[in-house]
């Protein structure tokens, strides 16, 4: 038998050694020994397990746990020697094991298979990364309402199809992006929920003959249940594409918030400064400060979206139960975590820092007309039929902008030529103050607005 034979723990049914490329192209250590802390938690509590059952004594489960333990103290300080002829994480430490302890490490695999192993390490792996994920969530909440309390009165243009239209404050567009990253983190929990879910105990897809305490091995592991069906438990991925479906809601929202702060932060916008380490400057233009980090994570996006459409074209042809299709869901789901993770993380470092640059901003809200609704508002108040008001803005915007002035400078006389409803007390409402103020209600852009849904917000925090 071939050192490459021998090294694999499956050979007794095969008379030749694997074809190299074939070894090379069916491995996966090169990933997934990302798993390795889940494989040895899972693989202890499973020892443990058997013990209390009677599979293994006393002195063989405490030489696996003691094993394993050593085993993950060779990984994290790189002593560890992996082999692509092994297959995967759960090979090689198995190997190993078996190396340091002799026969008991052996015994370690009674009563389950890869199969129930990998879905259970993938399971502890992604419940651990979603906890982290809306860590990183929270933490952007909380600078998001710390930003808006800052600028809860900084009058802001607010746009449609990329035109001005309204004004708003800057702490109401703040807000705005908080409830997005609120949806977020309830998907994020939803989802693990059901990740956590325990296939340890299915074997390969039909269960064990052996007397296996589910219940026990699923407390040790902090399941909130066993799974009940063997078939579904190992072959199921649904945990995996909810978790990239979430993620690729989140990098939209993250992109298009990006997308703003890119826009905001041209010399052409100039509403906002972004702190010039999360900045990169130009090979040629000494000028230039670009936003990379909002760009990357608008570039990222993309990425994780693809990683749905991956997960979701993997599963879709799969018969029951397990196929080695499968091997090909972590890549993908490792770069959706790292990913969404890793833009949380760095948006929330950059946005609560960034500076508004208020004259600016107020000065953008002047241009366009913004107050327009605003006069189309104050005629219905005075009994003018809104169609007809609206006609008659949209004549006092024309005449306003062949003269190169806003509404609000247009004096008394000029705006009653349009009609004859028009008093003093409109300039009220043709201020940028005036209008975003007037909107003081649930859900409008009035400071005081703000600072009520920042209250309601801090106490999410609390």
């Amino acid at each position: 038998m071939s050192d490459k034979k021998s090294q694999q723990l499956w050979t007794g049914r095969f008379s030749e050694a694997t074809d190299a490329f074939v070894q090379a192209f069916t491995a996966s250590e090169h990933f997934d020994r990302r798993l390795y802390r889940q494989d040895i938690r899972g693989s202890k509590a499973h020892a443990r397990m058997l013990k209390a059952v009677g599979v293994l004594t006393d002195d063989e489960c405490r030489a696996i746990c003691d094993g394993l333990d050593g085993i993950q103290a060779d990984i994290e300080a790189g002593r560890f020697e992996w082999s692509p002829a092994l297959e995967d994480v759960h090979m090689n430490i198995e190997k190993a094991l078996t190396d340091r302890i002799g026969e008991a490490g052996k015994k370690l695999h009674t009563g389950r298979s890869r199969n129930d192993q990998i879905a259970t390490d993938v399971r502890l792996f992604l419940r651990e990364e979603i906890d982290a994920v809306i860590h990183q969530l929270r933490r952007l909440q909380q600078g998001l309402v710390s930003l808006a309390a800052r600028e809860a009165e900084t009058i802001l243009p607010g746009f449609t199809h990329l035109q001005v239209a309204q004004p708003i404050t800057f702490g109401h567009h703040m807000l705005a992006w908080y409830e997005m990253l609120v949806r977020d983190e309830q998907r994020m929990n939803e989802c693990r929920a059901r990740v956590n879910v325990m296939p340890l105990g299915s074997a390969a897809l039909a269960g064990t003959s052996f007397p296996i305490d589910r219940g026990l091995t699923c407390d040790e592991l902090a399941f909130d249940r066993p799974s009940d069906n063997s078939l579904d438990a190992v072959s199921d991925r649904d945990f995996a594409i909810e978790f990239c479906s979430a993620a690729a809601l989140t990098m939209t929202h993250l992109s298009r918030m990006a997308e703003e702060l890119v826009l905001w932060a041209s010399p052409l916008f100039g509403f906002v400064d972004l702190p010039d380490r999360f900045c990169t400057g130009s090979s040629i233009m000494p000028q230039k400060k670009n936003p990379d980090v909002a760009e990357l994570v608008r570039g990222k996006a993309a990425r994780v979206q693809g990683t749905l459409t991956a997960m979701l074209t993997l599963m879709k042809g799969q018969p029951l139960a397990y196929n080695r299709d499968n091997q090909e869901d972590k890549e993908p789901l490792f770069e959706a975590v790292d990913a969404v993770r890793d833009s949380l993380t760095a948006f929330a470092d950059m946005v609560p820092n960034l500076s508004v640059i208020r004259e600016r901003c107020y000065a953008a809200a002047r241009e366009g007309f913004a107050t327009a609704t605003d006069l189309a508002d104050y005629l219905v108040r005075h009994g003018v039929a809104f169609r007809d008001a609206h006609e008659i803005v949209g004549r006092s915007v024309r005449y306003a902008q062949e003269r190169g002035v806003d509404l609000a400078e247009l004096s008394l006389d000029e705006l009653r030529q349009f009609s004859d409803a028009i008093g003093e007390d409109v300039f009220e409402v043709l201020t940028l103050e005036g209008s975003v103020a007037a909107r003081n209600h649930l859900g409008g852009t009035a400071p005081e607005q703000v600072r009520l849904q920042i209250e309601k917000a801090k106490k999410r925090f609390s």
